[in-house]
């Protein structure tokens, strides 16, 4: 599922636009850059592999809201928690994300996306698109809500599945069966397993 998800910003090539309004042209303005490093032929050496990551990681987070994600994953246990606290599971959840999707966007071969169209409702949107590959089409969209000047992703739907709510489902398993220090303890050792080379 985070594999599938991670596609999500290892497309690039704008195959055709809907009706787009501001949420659809923040998307492209990303995707673009994505598709810009991922195809930089000097960022493709083996030498310079931490740069391109760096890169790519920075233009995801200047568009993906990581502490609303992670607040709408972990659900209601967020409001118990101290700022501090919060903070950390941002952090865990961040890396947790950037790093499973990470080599599949490292990895682009080519695949399009198709912008189909976009819904608004006060501050939020949803950009809807599919992923071409080969003969398979994914849908997906993109959830954002605005933050004053800029529209911000709080989620991602692939095929119908919900980034946040498939972790919101995890995370809840994990308190209900143990407790919410169990939960950031296993994010811990997931992050660093992921960091480790």
């Amino acid at each position: 599922m985070v594999a599938l998800c991670a596609a999500m910003l290892s497309v690039g090539l704008g195959i055709g636009t809907a009706v787009a309004g501001p949420p659809t042209d923040s998307m492209k303005v990303t995707i673009d850059e994505v598709l810009r490093i991922v195809q930089d032929k000097e960022l493709k050496q083996p030498a310079k592999a931490e740069e391109r990551r760096s890169r790519l990681e920075k233009v995801v987070a200047d568009r993906f809201d990581y502490q609303e994600m992670s607040r709408r994953a972990l659900g209601a246990p967020w409001n118990t928690l101290s700022d501090q606290e919060k903070q950390e599971f941002v952090t865990l959840f961040r890396t947790l994300l950037t790093n499973s999707y990470a080599e599949k966007v490292e990895t682009y071969s080519g695949e399009g996306v198709q912008y189909l169209n976009e819904r608004t409702e006060k501050e939020y949107a949803e950009v809807r698109t599919k992923i071409l590959s080969g003969k398979t089409e994914i849908p997906l969209d993109y959830r954002l809500v605005n933050r004053g000047t800029e529209w911000r992703v709080y989620d991602v739907v692939v095929d119908g599945v919900s980034l946040v709510s498939n972790y919101r489902g995890q995370f809840t398993k994990i308190i209900r069966a143990s407790s919410y220090s169990d939960l950031v303890d296993q994010l811990r050792k997931k992050s660093d397993k992921l960091k480790a080379p």
